[in-house]
């Protein structure tokens, strides 16, 4: 069979016989199945071989399991070894690298991305990685609907758009929570709410949700019961709250960055070695960092503390109310390391899990603390559950998500006020000193972040350097006036830069300028051209590396119209034209607003 010659059949057919609005609808269902698919056999490899290694215990002369302190070895090593030897290549860096497609690559994320994600974090979590598997599996399924629409030959905004449901499909199929996975690619991967966009995201989220019901059966990831209601009296209470995860979240942001970056600066083999003992060690000591963290953060939420110190030096402490509190700071602030020596020493993971995690750990700490000060008795069930949404908000700047991710997984809505108090708090007091999520950031810094904000993600988003005009006849600083009116004959411009031999550019002479000395022949040989520049000044001239929105900025305040581009080196490059700038601007937002 000539699969080619049937695959132009079917795309002829396709263009004739079914409109591109309704394809893409079909294909965000195959999108969320595919991604629910991939969501449900990622969580089931990991959990089936979590409790398979747990089972086993080798116990030291202190106490503790020795085999997890080896465990995260192993999985550290088969995951770069995967990397390296298979992969052959970079596997991306999870959610930014997908962030990165939608502003830059139109949606276009390689084939290799369907799969390599989700091996190289099951190996890395199911180990005991401290590091979460949303955002690998976000990735899968992103690169699931990139390649999906790719092979229908869908146009670049429905790729972007099955791009986004098979991250929608992924979250909703990994937490079962179809509402939590829209709002996440509205929130993280900046979609716009429209109804063009709400369809085919709610169309896979559902989509993906019904195939891990199907597949995992009706249990919710926290099943509990709301303790009481919410009074007027418990609201200062999560306000509180809402200000110590906003503290939480910018410790967690920053310990991350910090000790990523440490690793990033040495060599591989180096950082392996170091990150595996340190993360082994980690774990050893606080057995609740081993792998996702799930389960203790479930059973503390039923009111048990036993997996909290199974298997850890701190038994001892389980009794005492005081340790037990100061053994949760603690988790909280290992947890921030040890996701970071997870990720920073070779392996493959997300922070959405963790700050899940130490979004539980910092409500129940919080609510710990306040009744054993004697305060008014709290339900730590309801508080853990409520920092998980605001640290979450803190940490990724999805304050909706949050809140809606939290209600589904626990079956109500029963803490929707305290939810909304909390993670508005937070997010008012993380957005001051973080402007952007953790997977944004970077990417807003280098300007290759697509916002809401139009008019911010045009200049950010366009492309200056394609722009650049080089049809200018140049002139060279040894040239005399005779040099001038002949580069004159043969230009269009009345604009004539002025450049060194070796092209660095000294300044520019302006027609206008020359008018009346360019028909005295007798000055001809005894004028040189650098007599006749203009005298620029700063804001004449713009550098390749200068961000869109300085250059707009020159446009505006110096009413210019043309601007001379020079490398970081003072080379020339061209002119920017002021016309030809806005009017790239204006298709820009236009292409922007039509998606």
């Amino acid at each position: 069979m000539n699969w080619k010659a049937l695959y132009k059949r079917f795309f002829i057919w396709r263009k004739r016989h079914v409109s591109d609005r309704v394809m893409l609808l079909v294909l965000s269902v195959v999108v969320g199945l595919c991604s629910g698919l991939a969501a449900v056999v990622l969580k089931t490899l990991v959990h089936v071989t979590n409790r398979w290694l747990l089972q086993f215990n080798i116990p030291t002369f202190v106490g503790g399991n020795l085999l997890i302190l080896i465990y995260p070895a192993i999985g550290i090593l088969l995951t770069i070894l995967f990397v390296r030897y298979i992969v052959k290549g970079d596997i991306g860096h999870g959610l930014p690298s997908v962030l990165f497609s939608l502003s830059r690559q139109n949606g276009v994320l390689p084939a290799r991305n369907m799969y390599t994600s989700m091996v190289a974090s099951t190996l890395t979590v199911a180990f005991g990685g401290s590091v979460g598997l949303e955002a690998p599996i976000a990735s899968t399924g992103s690169a699931i609907g990139s390649n999906i629409g790719r092979f229908f030959r869908m146009s670049a905004h429905d790729v972007k758009m099955l791009l986004g449901c098979g991250a929608a499909g992924a979250i909703a199929g990994i937490f079962k929570a179809p509402i939590a996975g829209v709002l996440f690619v509205i929130e993280v991967f900046m979609f716009d709410m429209t109804a063009t966009a709400i369809l085919p995201l709610m169309l896979s989220a559902v989509t993906a949700s019904t195939v891990a019901y199907f597949l995992m059966g009706n249990d919710l990831q926290f099943a509990f019961t709301v303790v009481g209601s919410t009074g007027l009296s418990q609201i200062p209470y999560y306000i509180v709250l809402g200000v110590f995860c906003a503290l939480v979240s910018l410790y967690f942001l920053r310990v991350t960055d910090a000790v990523e970056g440490w690793f990033a600066k040495r060599r591989q083999s180096y950082r392996a070695g170091i990150g595996i003992v340190a993360l082994g060690v980690m774990i050893f000591l606080f057995p609740p960092l081993f792998g996702e963290g799930y389960g203790f953060l479930t059973e503390m939420l039923r009111g048990s503390n036993v997996m909290l110190f199974e298997n850890s030096l701190f038994l001892p402490w389980r009794e005492k109310s005081w340790l037990v509190i100061v053994y949760l700071l603690l988790l909280i602030l290992m947890k921030a390391v040890a996701t970071a020596t997870t990720i920073g020493c070779g392996g493959v993971g997300g922070t959405f899990g963790p700050s899940l995690i130490i979004g539980g750990l910092a409500g129940y700490f919080f609510c710990s603390l306040s009744n054993q000060l004697g305060l008014e008795p709290q339900s730590t069930a309801n508080f853990a559950l409520v920092g998980m949404a605001a640290v979450m908000t803190g940490v990724m700047h999805a304050p909706f998500m949050a809140i809606f991710l939290i209600a589904e997984i626990t079956g109500g809505y029963a803490l929707m006020v305290p939810l909304l108090v909390a993670s508005s708090v937070t997010y008012l007091c993380v957005s001051p000193f973080e402007k952007h999520s953790i997977y944004a950031r970077k990417l807003a810094e280098r300007g290759d972040l697509l916002t809401h904000d139009k008019d911010t993600s045009a200049w950010q988003l366009m492309d200056m350097r394609k722009l650049i005009e080089t049809n200018f006849v140049i002139v060279r600083e040894g040239d005399t006036l005779r040099d001038l009116v002949e580069a004159i004959k043969f230009s269009r411009r009345n604009v004539f830069p002025v450049l060194t031999d070796d092209d660095k550019f000294l300044g520019v002479i302006h027609l206008d300028d020359v008018r009346q000395i360019m028909f005295r022949p007798d000055l001809y040989d005894t004028t040189p051209v650098v007599d006749l520049m203009y005298n620029l000044s700063e804001g004449d001239i713009v550098r390749t590396s200068d961000k869109p929105e300085e250059i707009v900025k020159k446009f505006k305040v110096g009413n210019r119209y043309n601007l001379i581009v020079v490398d970081d080196e003072g080379y020339y490059q061209g002119f920017l034209s002021r016309a030809n700038t806005f009017s790239a601007y204006r298709r820009f937002v236009s292409e922007l607003s039509e998606e």
